[in-house]
This record gives structure tokens, sequence and C-alpha cells, in this order.
């Protein structure tokens, strides 16, 4: 089995040598070198030819995101994952830098007890991001019967289940590993008039969400917030489920609100896409209309079943278009996809569902 060449991008010495030693202790992963700023990084590349970097953002000489610049000009499709740590400031330059081209990110341990630790902290997250990125690709979709529905008086039997006709009450999202750029693209071809709350699952930390929530709302026509519990859940606004809470809708008199728990982890995730989609179903049955972005893992695809069940649609973004075509994927191969989107195509697809179901025109900006 060929190994991933990874080369490691830090300033600190100390970092280096941890990552290093994290990393050469999973045996399908080759450090293959290392490089105390960005340009050295940048002299290295075509004499070690590595798959993967891991690049720090704070460095002297040239710092992550200026490398960030060059390596998408001189190497458009060498994935880089960022290191960042828990803070408002590292969570904007984090955003600025997957901006700029990087595919993913881990947060630098902090107040962890030993090496140790550290090493343990860091292998954990980082080795299934690059496992993810440097995979061989996935298995063909393997097709698998939609459902269908009953025979009727004078007409064939085993004719395809046609819910088009049914109103779409919500939109949930859940998406994970190039999310922020998939959520700008997806919320900001949405019309500012459309007639049904979203509702969003992205895996990222706290303080990592509020970020990502300000700045999609300069961005798109809708208003997006993170949640909080007790929000109302109504048209023409977006609510991102905070880092590290599970978010669930649920009826509030006449209304729908949001709630926000600390509960187990699904998916080792939290908050999970199959929370926030069960409790999707359970408000609005099968007037759902779930959208599955690119990420690693598969949260979202249990979930997904039960939107199918309810006689709600699935949509999911193509493996040429997502980062990583783990959590679409995974839910296009158990065959519960209404549509396999290109990224570019998956706001359009959006609204004219959401019009249909209420007899509406399509905007011309959402077909454009």
């Amino acid at each position: 089995m060929k190994k991933i060449r990874v080369m490691v991008v830090d300033d600190s010495v100390v970092v280096r040598r941890l990552v290093t030693d994290s990393l050469s202790a999973d045996p399908r992963i080759d450090v293959v070198g290392v490089a105390p700023n960005g340009k050295v990084a940048l002299a290295k590349i075509a004499q070690l030819n590595p798959d993967l970097i891991t690049l720090d953002i704070e460095m002297p000489v040239m710092d992550g995101l200026e490398t960030l610049l060059h390596l998408r000009k001189l190497h458009p499709k060498l994935p880089v994952i960022m290191f960042s740590t828990l803070t408002e400031r590292g969570a904007a330059t984090t955003l600025d830098a997957l901006e700029r081209g990087a595919r993913d990110y881990v947060t630098k341990p902090a107040n962890v007890g030993s090496v140790v630790e550290s090493m343990a902290a860091v292998r954990a997250q980082i080795v299934p991001k690059i496992l993810a990125l440097c995979a061989p690709p996935p298995a063909p979709v393997i097709p698998v019967r939609r459902p269908v529905a009953p025979a009727a008086a004078g007409t064939p039997a085993g004719r395809p289940l046609d819910r088009t006709s049914t109103p779409v009450d919500v939109l949930a999202i859940g998406v994970s590993t190039g999310g922020p750029d998939a959520l700008s693209t997806v919320l900001s071809g949405l019309p500012a008039d459309l007639p049904v709350p979203v509702v969003i699952v992205q895996h990222m930390p706290p303080v990592f969400t509020a970020q990502l929530a300000q700045r999609l709302d300069k961005r798109c026509p809708l208003t997006v917030t993170e949640a909080r519990a007790g929000d109302v859940v109504v048209p023409g606004r977006v609510l991102l489920a905070p880092g590290d809470f599970h978010m669930r809708v649920r009826r509030v008199g006449a209304g729908v609100g949001v709630s926000l728990d600390q509960g187990t982890p699904e998916n080792y995730c939290r908050p999970a896409v199959d929370v926030l989609f069960r409790s999707v179903v359970e408000v609005y049955g099968g007037r759902t209309l779930a959208v599955v972005l690119t990420g690693m893992g598969a949260d979202g695809a249990r979930a997904s079943a039960d939107v199918v069940a309810a006689g709600g649609e699935v949509y999911v973004q193509d493996e040429a278009s997502s980062v990583v075509w783990g959590m679409p994927g995974a839910v296009a191969r158990a065959g519960l996809a209404d549509q396999q989107l290109p990224l570019g195509d998956v706001a359009a697809a959006i609204t004219t569902r959401v019009r249909a179901g209420r007899g509406g025109a399509v905007p011309a900006r959402a077909l454009a």
C-alpha cells in the first residue's frame, strides 16, 4: 500500500516534532519533510513531492495565508490542512485560509498535560482528515430502487413516487469538510424571499461557527445567525448550529423553535446532522427538503433515510465538486438521493423545488 506523503510546515521546532511523531506513528503516512516557513516550503515541494501539506498560520518570512496564495497558483490541487487555535482571531484567520484554498483545518491542542497526550490529540484530529483528502476515491454509486407509489385504479403498478406536488416547508442542510465555501455558494444563490426557513449543521468547534455565521450573513440575501436556544424558525432566516451543541427543531405552540443540548456526540460529531434531520422530520414530516453537502464521514445518511421514509426529499452534492465525498456519497450509495448536483446547481435546484410546491414562478436569478 502506497503511503501518503506529508510535509509539515511550522516555525516551532516543538510543534514540527510533535506533528511529525504523531503522523509517523500511522503506517499509512510518511512525513517526507518539514519547513520552518512558507518560503522554504514552496522551495521544497518540487523535491519532496508531497501528497498533502500541514500549514501553520503565523510564521516569520512567509505566513500561512501568503503561502496559500502561492500554492494555489503553483500547485492548485495540492491539499492543505491548516493548524489553527480555538480563539476568535484563530477562527477568523482559519476561515480566511479556507477561502484561499485550504481544504481543512485542525486546532492546536490546548491545556494538554503531556507530550503523549498532545500527540494523541493531534493524531485523533488530523489523521482522519489526511486519509479523507488523500485516500482513493470511493466506490461507484450503486443504484437502489426508490420508493414507488401504490397502484391505483387504471394506473400501472410500480410507477415512481412523485412528491413534487407536496409543498416544502423547511430546508435542512448538513455539511462538513469544505463547508464554508459550499455554504457561501449555496446560500448566496438563494432568493431573499425564499418562503421556507433554513437550518444548518456545519461540523465546526465553538467560536468558528459564530464567525462563519457572520461572514455568511454579509454575503447572502437571507439573514444568517448562529442559533440560540429559543430562536424561532421562520422563512427568510438561516440558523446555524453552534459548535459543540446539537441543534433540534421542535413545536412551540403554533410555531417552531430551536433547542440546543450537549448530548452524546453522534458519528463522533456535535453538532450532528443526523440529530438535526431527525428532529426536522418529526416536525415537518414529508414537507422536508434535506441537502447533504461536502464532508468526510457519513453523518446525515441515517436520518436521510427518515426523510425519505416520511415522504420528503434529499439532494446531495456530486463527487466531482465535493472536497470530500464522504457524507453526500454515503447518502447516494444508500439510494437515498433524489438528485446529485454540482455545487453550482444546488441553489437553483432548491429554489425550483420550493417554488414548485407552492405554484410560484422561479426567479430568473435562481436559474442563472
